[in-house]
Formats: structure tokens, sequence, C-alpha cells
């Protein structure tokens, strides 16, 4: 007999128990197991008086920012409105059926009450409790950067000569970034000494890659990754600007002391591969794993420009300097671009 389920709110719900609603090998079991967050308090006790308005449970709110990148929800309000749909992150935060979600404003609050040490502290704190599980061997580690978008728009982006954005950004109070000291032309980006953003000054713009489009306001997040577990131990943001290679031996060393393990290999990519790198490692003990950086001056020679390359507009072609014809491929309509390419035997 076929049976029909009658949906209805219940008025009561007394039998829930939200610890067997969440399997038993859920990924926020094994974080719980590993990592108390218990500390969290004791530290960030300092910046909260002694009377007033009660706040929401610091340990409550640093596992919702921990949910915020551990899940990639783009906000932390679409964050709050997802919370009461997801058992298991009620689970992990501790909270019931009909307990309240904090506002989304409770996060951002929180970030300026503790300040940016604080949460390298706490950071740390969470580094080490990985170690003391044996998630970190600490030995061999993974680096890597990876340019973010700066929260501005293209359109605030005004260009000009050197002179002129260096009086724009004087007068817009650019502060002074601590890397720029003494650091050499090879790391700055020189479409950055060109270009500015008026709402975010500081986001020197500058492009992924030859082939990646326009320059943008950005900054750059390095980081280095332990071999055993894949867990970060070591974080730096700077400008878009600052060559990875620059920030090898910080990271080694923020590696070292936040861990307390010594390093003996790093693996990076070929944007790492200098020399300075190479001997720079070698006289800390510390064996290199990285491709040799290419001489892309080299890669260029002999390549015509586009400048060469003549356009026929009856059909819709662009002609190249020896005569092979490149049609267009496909079109992007939001980057209102189109694709030209050759033949495949070209």
């Amino acid at each position: 007999m076929m049976g029909h389920h009658e949906g209805q709110k219940e008025l009561f719900a007394y039998q829930v128990d939200m610890d067997k609603r969440v399997h038993c090998d859920h990924p926020l079991r094994r974080v719980l197991a590993h990592v108390d967050f218990g500390f969290v308090r004791t530290a960030v006790a300092h910046t909260y008086g002694s009377n007033g308005h009660v706040s929401a449970d610091p340990v409550v709110l640093v596992k919702l920012m921990f949910l915020l990148f551990c899940e990639n929800v783009r906000s932390e309000r679409e964050l709050m409105r997802r919370v009461p749909e997801r058992l298991d992150w009620l689970w992990f935060l501790g909270f019931g059926l009909e307990d309240s979600v904090p506002n989304h404003s409770v996060l951002s609050k929180a970030r300026a009450r503790w300040g940016a040490e604080l949460f390298e502290m706490l950071f740390v704190q969470t580094v080490r409790q990985c170690v003391e599980a044996g998630l970190v061997d600490g030995a061999k580690v993974h680096m890597d950067g990876s340019l973010i978008d700066a929260d501005a728009s293209r359109d605030s982006v005004i260009k000009a000569d050197t002179q002129t954005i260096a009086r724009i950004r004087e007068a817009y109070g650019a502060q002074e970034r601590k890397l720029d000291e003494g650091k050499p032309p090879s790391a700055r980006c020189t479409t950055n000494l060109t270009m500015l953003s008026r709402t975010d000054p500081d986001a020197p713009c500058v492009s992924k890659g030859p082939r990646s489009g326009t320059a943008r306001p950005r900054y750059k997040h390095h980081r280095v990754v332990d071999d055993r577990h894949g867990v970060i131990t070591a974080v730096e943001t700077t400008a878009g600007d600052v060559a990875e290679n620059e920030q090898v031996l910080p990271l080694v060393e923020q590696h070292e002391r936040n861990t307390g393990k010594q390093t003996t290999a790093v693996v990076a990519d070929r944007g790492y591969g200098t020399v300075g790198t190479y001997c720079a490692l070698v006289e800390q003990g510390v064996r290199p794993h990285i491709s040799a950086m290419h001489d892309t001056a080299k890669k260029d020679t002999g390549k015509f420009t586009k400048e060469q390359f003549r356009y026929d507009s009856s059909e819709d072609a662009y002609v190249c300097p020896v005569g092979h014809r490149l049609k267009p491929k496909r079109k992007h309509a939001r980057r209102q671009m189109t694709d030209y390419v050759a033949d495949k035997r070209v």
C-alpha cells in the first residue's frame, strides 16, 4: 500500500538529537576532534568589558569564520542565510533548531574589535594544535602565491603618466607599503606606475599574465602548505606587484616559528626559480625543488606584434605578415571581445 506523507509543521521537537543527524565520517566531526576552539575565549577576553550588552560567543564567531572560508561561501550575509538550513553547520556551532542565528554584522564587528595581531595569534595557535595532533611534519613544504582581486571596481582606475599618478597617489594619501623599502625593480610592476584606483590606492593594478586581459587592482596572498596533510602553516598578504620569490625566506622563517620544526625542502613553481632563491635556501640547508625561471624575452624573439596583423573587414579576419588568416572562433558577450585563431596546421 502506497503511503502519502502530510507535511505539517511540528509544534514541539523534544526528541531531535542533532548529534545523530550528522553522519559519523562528516569532515566537521574530524575538525572538532582535532581542534579545540575553546582557547579563543581566553585570547580575546581583554577586548571585552565587564558590563553592558552581552556579545555573541567568540568561539561561535570563529567557527562561523571557519565555515565562511571552508565552505567557500560568497559573503557573510549568505553564510547567515544558509546556517539555519544546514543541520551539520548548526551542530558544528553548537546550536539547536530553535536557536537564533547572529546577524552578519557580528563578524565584521569582531574583526574590528580583536585586531589583526590577535587573528595572527589565533592562526598560530591553530597551527600548533595541528602539530600536536600529528597533522604537520614540517620538513617538506609547498609554497605558492595567488592574486586576489581588491574590492575596487575597474571603473575606479585612472590612467596617466608616471608623474601624474605619483601626484594623485600622494593626494589620495596612499600609505607606503612596508615591503616597498629596498625592493628591487623586478619585484615591482611597471603598470602600477601609470594606473591608480581611486577607491583603493594601496592596491596596485596588475594582470594575471600576458594573456589574462587587462590589469585591475589586486593584492597577493602567499602561503606555505605542509606536505603531510596539506595544513597551511604560514601566510602573508602583500601588494599584488610583489614578486613571489621575495617572500621565500620570510615564509620559511614564519613556518619554522609557527610549527617549531626545521624545514629541509621547499617545493614551488618556476615563479620562484631565481638564482638568489636557490642560493638563499641552500645556505640555510634547505633543498629547493623549483624549476628554473625561463627568460620570457627570449621566447618573444622573432614573434609578430599585433600591429603587424592586417584586418580584412570583408571576411572578418586578420591576416598575419606571411599571409595566413585568423578567423573568429568564439565570442565573449560579457567581455565584449572575440577570439581570432589560425588553422591548426599553421
